[in-house]
Parts: C-alpha cells; structure tokens; sequence
C-alpha cells in the first residue's frame, strides 16, 4: 500500500503546477525535477519518521541525512557547534550565501501510527509530532534543486553571466527545548550567510509575517531527607513537597506577570513509592513572553519562588537552565516575496484514499478552526504573533530570515498531537512536504538571482533589529544539554 500511495502522489504532483505566465522553462523543469524525487522524498520522511528520535539523540536520522545530501554532491562538515549531530551541508562558491534550516528531532510521548484514529505505535514510545521528518526532507527536497540549478546555470552560461554563489543546508538538531540552532549562531556558523530560509508543517498554507514568543527554560531540582513516610515522617524533609509548594507559588505568580505570558511545567521526577519520602524531586519549567527583555525580568522572580518553596520544606534546590530562544524577526521585504512563491506553487491536493484519511481523523479535532478543503488554498498575507518559540529566533537576530507553513496536517490539526503525529507518516504529510520543497526552490532562485530583493531585505534587518543591538543567548553560556532527554 506504502507504494502505491507513494506512486500516486508522484502522479498527481505531476500535474498539480500551477505557475505564472512568466515562469520560464528552466524553473519549470526544475520543480518538476522535486516532483521526480516524490518517491525518494517520501522514502526519506518515513525512514524519519521510522525512527523518531529525540533532541541530541538523532544519530540514525542525521547520518540519513547528511548522506543523502553527500549523494547529491554537498561537502559536510559534521559535529558543528560541539553537537554530535549538528552540521552543515554546502554546495558552490562565493557571494550569496543562501541557507535552509532542516529540524529532525521527535518529541517524546506521542507515539502514534499512520492511522486516523488513536493507536499508538507498537514498541515506540517517541513520535514527529511537530513533524521535523517533512521538515528535514521538504528542506533537503529544495537545496538539491538549488544545487542542480546552480550546476546547470554554470555549465551553460559564460563565466560573465554565470550566477554565483553558495546553497547551504543547516542540519539543526534538538529543535524542541534544546535550542540547538542557539548554539550553532554562537558558534558563528551563520556569519557569512546572506538569507537564512526554513519553512515549517501545519495545518495550512501559509507565508504571513509571524513572530514568535521569547523563551527560556530550566530545571528545578529539590533536594530533601528520605525515610520511611509512616514509621518516621518527621526524620524526613520531603524533595516532592518543595517542587509542589514551588508549583502553587509561581501559580500564584500568575496574576502579577503580564498578561502576554506563558508559562508552563512538568513534573519530571516525584519519587518512587508512596512509603518513601522522596529525597529528589525534578520540576522542569519554560516562561514566555514576546519580549525577551520581559522573559530576562520575570526569570529572577521564578528562581525566588523555588528557593523560597526550599526554604519552606526544608529542603534544598538548584537550577539549570537547559534551553532559551529569542522571539523570531519578521522581514516583510522577504515574506511577501514567500508569500508570491506559495501562490505560485499552490496548495495540496488530496486523492480520493487521503480524503477518506482526512475525514476520519477531521472527527477527532475538538473545534478544529479550519474546514476539510482548506489545505488546497492559500492563506491571506499578513502579520501575527504566534504563542510557539523557536530557536529559529536567534537566526533570525543573527541574519535576514524568512519562512512558510504547508499544510502537512488535515486542516484543524495541532502540532504536538496525535493528529499530527499520525499524517506527518503518511502520503498527505509527504504532499505538504513537496509544496514547501517547491516554494523554497523558486524563493532561493529569486534570492540568488535579485541583489535588489536581498539589498530590501538586509535594509529592513538593519531596521528592525537596530544598530545597537548586541546578541545575547537567552541560555547564557553553557553547553549544549546532550542528554536533556534522558
């Protein structure tokens, strides 16, 4: 069955292109060229989905990658920025540098097949809920393109009107609360990038303007005195207790934190048995806000809260702060020309087989906010602030960045749901791919093509970020947390 569906989205890829008068040949061939990879991309996204590993633990999924990128003639350069499973990828020399960002992390608990009803997966307990299997492979799917144009531009044209320049693809691990792209920016991997692009499953069709929150996370780790919870309660100084009177307090914060603010927590470790006061306990923690500068305020408030929960309990407690991302900078020069390429694209087509897949799971959505059809359309350009964080943000400081969602997901699904999880491992979450695959390969082009456009967009950078500013990682400077999962 994986076959013929996989068959029947090159068959109607093939003839979902819908260009402008004024595309000529040569792209034209070219994004029929992503089409000709359907089968091979679609391989790729399941084999990651297969694997599903967490943040700094894709060894399976980044040697699948960077292979695949070394077979279409990219140079590596792996176990960048100190991470084991970080690199970056490049085709062709000089001036522009076009980057790509592509995610392959899972998160942990959301296992679940390729199913539109709930079923978790047999003997899997991690799922790409946020889909960064069709990330990487959407990713990859555009910068073999850019590459095979650049080598054909360069065979064909004269030294004097040969388009130059370098085509790069980040592989960026540990997306989802390791912040690993934080750590490649100060590493200053993107220092001679010109235009960083990424893209990003959905629900819909998308390339507005959209920002997100600032975010910085830690571990709070209490430390108290075991014994025996009825024969000797009062030797013991209870860790669990700690965490909890912590909870309640910063609960309490609530009230007093601007209204903009998220913040959130799991109890990561509470004990072992009821009989046991436990003389450990772990609370891990993420705030939020818009600004980062809010974030950096309301962070000493936090810590308070966990000291004085310790004092309280009798018990101790220290903190590590695991990851932070800065809020993402919009650049409209580059989103409105995103937003040109999509149109140009289009939108998903279902067949008959995902319709039914579709409609399915569309019963499971509680208040899903678009209706089944929607992922054939594109959505109105604008500005928005989104409630997620990405370390996309400290890119976005560091170099002109733009981006796009595809509709990989049956409209109305949420990222980090089983929903998610379930079609982001099958034929409509491979379609979504190819959109974003298509979009990316004619922005970069563009990109490489108009030193106008990346002048424009370098201007509003400039503005946007100001002249002043100074580059601080929200995780301060510590190293990368390779085993924040385990």
């Amino acid at each position: 069955m994986f076959v013929r569906v996989l068959s029947f989205i090159f068959l109607i890829s093939i003839t979902h292109l819908s260009f402008a008068a004024s595309t000529d040949i040569k792209r034209l061939h070219l994004l029929e060229s992503i089409d000709a990879r359907a089968l091979q991309s679609a391989a790729l996204a399941k084999k990651l989905w297969d694997y599903a590993e967490l943040g700094y633990q894709e060894e399976q999924s980044t040697k699948l990658v960077q292979q695949t990128l070394s077979d279409a003639g990219f140079s590596i350069r792996k176990g960048v920025a100190d991470i084991p499973t970080a690199f970056v990828a490049s085709y062709g020399r000089g001036k522009p540098v076009i980057a790509i960002l592509a995610e392959f992390d899972a998160l942990p608990g959301i296992s679940q097949a390729a199913l539109p009803h709930r079923s978790p997966a047999k003997n899997k307990a991690n799922g790409h809920a946020c889909g960064h299997n069709l990330f990487a492979t959407g990713s990859i799917g555009a910068a073999i393109a850019v590459k095979n144009w650049l080598a054909s531009n360069a065979r064909s044209a004269t030294e004097s009107n040969t388009i130059k320049g370098t085509i790069r693809v980040y592989g960026t691990p540990a997306e989802e609360g390791g912040s690993g792209k934080v750590y490649m920016v100060r590493a200053g991997l993107f220092k001679d990038v010109d235009i960083v692009l990424h893209w990003h499953p959905g629900d819909r069709n998308s390339a507005q303007a959209a920002t997100t929150l600032a975010n910085r996370s830690a571990k709070f780790r209490f430390y108290g005195i075991s014994a025996h919870a009825s024969g000797a309660p009062e030797k013991a100084r209870s860790a669990l207790d700690g965490v909890e009177a912590f909870n309640i307090m910063s609960n309490m914060m609530r009230e007093h934190f601007p209204q903009e603010t998220r913040m959130h927590y799991v109890i990561t470790a509470g004990g072992n048995a009821p009989n046991v006061v436990p003389d450990f306990a772990e609370v891990f923690y993420y705030l939020r806000h818009p600004l980062a500068a809010t974030v950096k305020q309301m962070w000493p408030r936090l810590k308070a809260a966990a000291q004085g929960a310790a004092l309280g309990t009798g018990t101790t407690v220290k903190s590590e702060i695991i990851h932070g991302n800065h809020p993402v900078i919009i650049n409209e020069t580059l989103a409105k020309m995103m937003h040109e390429k999509l149109t140009l694209v289009g939108g998903v087509k279902y067949s008959e087989e995902e319709k039914r897949f579709a409609s399915e799971l569309y019963k499971s959505l509680d208040g899903p906010s678009l209706a089944l059809g929607s992922e054939n359309k594109i959505q109105p350009y604008g500005t928005v602030l989104g409630f997620g964080s990405t370390d996309v943000g400290d890119v976005s400081i560091a170099v002109p960045t733009v981006g796009l969602e595809t509709a990989t997901w049956v409209p109305g699904t949420a990222a980090h749901s089983w929903q998610s999880t379930a079609a982001s491992g099958m034929s409509i979450g491979f379609k979504g791919a190819q959109i974003a695959a298509k979009t990316l390969f004619l922005a970069a082009i563009e990109l490489f093509e108009n030193t106008t456009l990346r002048n424009a967009a370098t201007e509003e950078f400039n503005q946007r970020r100001g002249g002043d500013f100074v580059y601080e990682a929200l995780l301060g400077d510590r190293e990368p947390p390779l085993d924040y999962r385990k």
